[in-house]
Order: structure tokens, then C-alpha cells, then sequence
């Protein structure tokens, strides 16, 4: 979904003047693109008290950020269910910010790679197309919505394909799109097919059904059991917090390190997350990113980890994450 992106961005930028509000914490791809097309990005804050939400006063804080920078909001980025953050959106949410953007005339971007992992018994996946499509108030507001076969049960990282959606958008721009997509040339043929693939699964009486059905469930039910897990022991670490993983593949907790360790990462030239998850790399092999990388409130500190280990190792593999927190901890208080 990668290149969509960049291309439907291509098209709504002209220039700084334009603004796109994007999520902090976030997959870092927006701001890269919207700098590469000399845009303006906004960032807006998701609520992490409130399990990662997204508040409207805030989407109307960064809308005026943008416009004392002297730029105009054009779009705005919602992931969802969310990376690196692992949150899966109300319906109710969802409609407010629909409706938001109606009344802003803001076109609206749905990252939406995560819909199939959604694990929360409470939550479910709910597509931006549908919640626009019964929408009293914003039935025709412009959508660009985006898919991947690199997620979900699937899971073909190592190809490369995708689509996106164009609800509301003016057929013109839709020409201009395809446009620029035919400068590819080259077809992406594998990704082409898988992406076929993914969109049209075995159906009941296929004769692969039953197997498809039977590795598809086996997968998603080991992710499930393994958000909770990696949630649970996270949130039984000192000076830990993290909101259960209701979609995605991650988990993202915030951590509040003593001052001494602090200092040391001042003095090692990196930010006190990086700090951290290096460490944890060094001394146990369990690769995180900082949450540095993704954007955070000032002043707090977090690092993503996915829910990809094999299931088997999970005891193996929580144990070294809380020995060596506690020894991090001990360490520098």
C-alpha cells in the first residue's frame, strides 16, 4: 500500500501551503511523503489514557497548528487498527471523524492494512467506506482507503502488493492517479495475484476451502492468545503501562525511566528510548524500536514490539523481557 499512499498524497499536494494532519505515534511513511512533495505535515496526538483514541479537539488543535504555519489542512491520516499504537477504532469514533472532516472539507486518508487482525472481543473492524456510506451527514465526503497483502492472515511481507479505494473522489482526479501509476510500467505480477489471492479467498464447496479455513482460524487464534500474553506481561513490569492490543501486530508501552538512566543515553548521544531498547538487544537479542522513532508526548518514553514471536517461545521470551527491566530498573534508580 506503500506506493497508493505516495500517490494519492502526490496528488493532493501542491506545494507547503497544503497540510495533512497525521497521528502521533505513527507509521513514519506519511511524514516522509508529505515531506518528499514539499507539504506541510500537522501532527495530532492519540489519547493513550483512553486507549490510544482520537479526540477531535485535538484534530482541530493540530488544524490550527497547520494554519499558523501558514498552510491549509487538506487531508488527514487515520490508521486503522493502528501501528505502532495496536488500537482498533469505535464505530462511534469513527463517525466523528467522518463528520469532522465533512464539515472541514478535509479529504480523508484510512490506512486500514490491519483489518483483518483485530483480537479485542469488544472490537471489530469497521471499513471508513462503510461508516461514510450510512453517514447522514457525509455521505459523499472523499476517501482514499488502503489495503496490503502484507498483513493480516496472508502476511506475504516479502511481496509487494496492495490497492486503495477511491470513494468520492472526482473521476478527473481518479485520471491523474492512474496517470501517474502508469509510469510504473513494469506490472507488479506476483503482487497482482496474490492481491487477487487475498480479495478473493476459497469460498464454502471450493475444494481448498476447508484447509484454507482451518490454517486461517489456526493463525489468527495465535495471534489473539499472543496479543494478551505479551499485554499481560508488559503491563506486570514496574514503571510500565500498556493499553491491551486490540489490532495490529503491536504492542506500544510507555516506560518511565529513572533520570539516571537518562543521563546515561545524554551521554551516549541517543534518546533515552533508544537507550533502552539498544540494551535490550545487547544483553536478551529481543529487537524493539523506540518509540522515538514513531513520534510521542514530550517527556514520555515508549518502544514497539510485535506479537510475531512463535508462540511457543512466549514463556522464553516475556521472562528475559522482565528480568532484564528489572535489572535496567535496579540499575539506574
Amino acid at each position: 500500500a506503500s506506493a497508493g499512499v505516495s500517490r494519492c498524497l502526490q496528488a493532493l499536494i501542491q506545494g507547503s501551503a497544503d497540510a495533512v494532519l497525521t497521528p502521533t505515534p505513527q507509521y513514519p511513511i506519511y511524514a516522509a511523503a508529505i515531506n518528499l512533495f514539499n507539504g506541510t505535515s500537522a501532527e495530532y496526538y492519540l489519547n493513550e489514557q483512553d486507549g490510544w483514541g482520537l479526540d477531535l479537539d485535538e484534530l482541530d488543535r493540530a488544524r490550527d497548528q497547520a494554519h499558523d504555519l501558514g498552510a491549509t489542512a487538506r487531508g488527514l491520516v487515520v490508521i486503522n487498527p493502528g501501528n505502532p499504537t495496536g488500537q482498533c477504532l469505535s464505530e462511534k469514533n469513527m463517525l466523528e471523524i467522518v463528520e469532522w472532516c465533512k464539515r472541514k472539507k478535509v479529504v480523508l486518508f484510512a490506512d486500514e492494512v490491519y483489518q483483518e487482525n483485530v483480537y479485542s472481543s469488544g472490537r471489530q473492524f469497521v471499513s471508513f467506506r462503510k461508516v461514510i456510506s450510512e453517514s447522514k451527514q457525509a455521505s459523499d465526503l472523499e476517501c482514499f482507503s488502503f489495503h496490503t497483502i502484507s498483513k493480516g492472515m496472508v502476511g506475504e511481507c516479502g511481496h509487494r502488493g496492495g490497492y486503495f479505494h477511491c470513494k468520492n473522489i472526482d473521476p478527473l482526479v481518479r485520471d491523474e492517479i492512474y496517470k501517474l501509476a502508469s509510469t510504473t510500467l513494469c506490472a507488479n505480477t506476483t503482487g497482482e495475484i496474490l492481491v487477487g489471492l487475498m480479495s478473493n479467498p476459497p469460498r464454502p464447496g471450493d475444494p481448498s476451502y476447508e484447509l484454507y479455513h482451518l490454517e486461517e482460524r489456526g493463525i489468527y487464534e495465535s495471534l489473539r492468545r499472543r496479543a494478551k500474553m505479551l499485554a499481560d506481561a508488559l503491563s506486570k513490569m514496574q514503571d510500565v503501562t500498556c493499553n491491551a492490543v486490540e489490532g495490529a501486530m503491536y504492542a506500544f508501552p510507555q516506560i518511565r525511566l529513572p533520570h539516571g538512566a537518562v543521563v546515561a543515553a545524554k551521554a551516549a548521544g541517543v534518546s533515552a528510548d533508544t537507550y533502552y531498547c539498544l540494551r535490550l538487544l545487547d544483553e536478551t537479542g529481543i529487537c524493539t524500536v523506540p518509540g522515538s522513532g514513531f513520534g510521542q508526548q514530550e517527556g514520555t518514553f515508549h518502544f514497539r514490539t510485535t506479537i510475531l514471536a512463535q508462540e511457543e517461545d512466549y514463556d522464553y521470551l516475556t521472562r528475559s523481557l522482565q528480568e532484564f527491566h528489572a535489572r535496567f530498573i535496579s540499575e539506574y534508580s
